[in-house]
């Protein structure tokens, strides 16, 4: 008799019945609603559409990613000082709530592709919000690393995942180091912030990864049913890019990048 494994994903999610998953999505539901409302709420109660990418709106995208978070069941837990500095920021990439993670621990702006603006609702939403929209074409990086390098110059921090894909959290994939050539331009240093996923077992999460060949409805469905994870937030030291070539850069960026990974599991994880 063949026993059949059970996905590590599924492990980890409590068994609910149909009823009780209706009921749980319907209530979820309703909590993105809300948050969503406060979202377009702080931005006509501010003003923050009339100057959106203004760094002291940062302090109003912090909010709402906590708010995010909550709908979700994620814990964010900051080690350490999170600095508020003009920098190219950079993180690890490990799903689409990293942005929520990030959004509450750090000050910055988020990059997002140029057809997002034009989504209903959630584009006005992150255009109002200070999300920054890169027009991408011809797989030019050039022209994306103009444009990141034109937000640094005016003094308004931006974070992007070098790693261009999510992994499952264990270790940092390679980096692609084209795009942190903005901060050499712009003379700013790269900030770098490292995330962990960690359960209520102490284990790295399985839930939240969004990788291999699952679907986003299948990924935001698993995450909805999941209980409480913790998310891990730590910054490194800025690196400074004076004199730095962006082949020097990268092979810095990915150093510090897996060695701060590896410290932070070492911190967060149960014996």
């Amino acid at each position: 008799m063949t026993v059949q494994s059970v996905p590590m994903t599924e492990k980890h999610i409590p068994h609910r019945n149909v009823l009780s998953k209706f009921f749980l999505y319907s209530k979820k539901t309703a909590h993105v609603l809300t948050v969503v409302s406060e979202g377009f709420y702080l931005i006509f109660r501010h003003q923050l559409y009339k100057q959106p990418n203004n760094p002291e709106n940062t302090r109003y995208v912090q909010y709402f990613c906590r708010r995010l978070g909550e709908v979700f069941n994620v814990k964010v837990q900051v080690h350490g000082h999170i600095p508020r500095h003009t920098a190219l920021w950079v993180s690890n990439h490990i799903s689409w709530l990293d942005v929520a993670v990030l959004g509450t621990g750090a000050r910055v702006f988020f990059l997002a592709k140029a057809e997002v603006q034009s989504w209903p609702i959630l584009g006005k939403l992150a255009a109002w919000g200070g999300t920054l929209f890169i027009r991408r074409g011809s797989g030019d990086s050039a022209k994306i690393r103009e444009q990141i390098a034109s937000f640094l110059k005016q003094g308004i921090p931006v974070l992007f995942f070098p790693e261009a894909t999510t992994s499952d959290g264990h270790s940092i994939k390679k980096v692609h180091g084209k795009l942190l050539g903005a901060a050499i331009e712009a003379n700013k240093p790269v900030q770098i912030c490292l995330i962990c996923y960690i359960n209520a077992q102490g284990e790295l999460d399985h839930v939240v990864p969004f990788i291999d060949d699952q679907t986003f409805i299948e990924n935001i469905a698993h995450v909805l049913q999941m209980e409480q994870v913790t998310a891990h937030l730590v910054a490194l030291p800025s690196i400074d890019t004076t004199g730095h070539t962006l082949e020097s850069l990268s092979a810095e960026v990915q150093q510090q990048m897996t060695e701060g990974l590896e410290k932070l599991h070492q911190a967060v994880l149960s014996v």
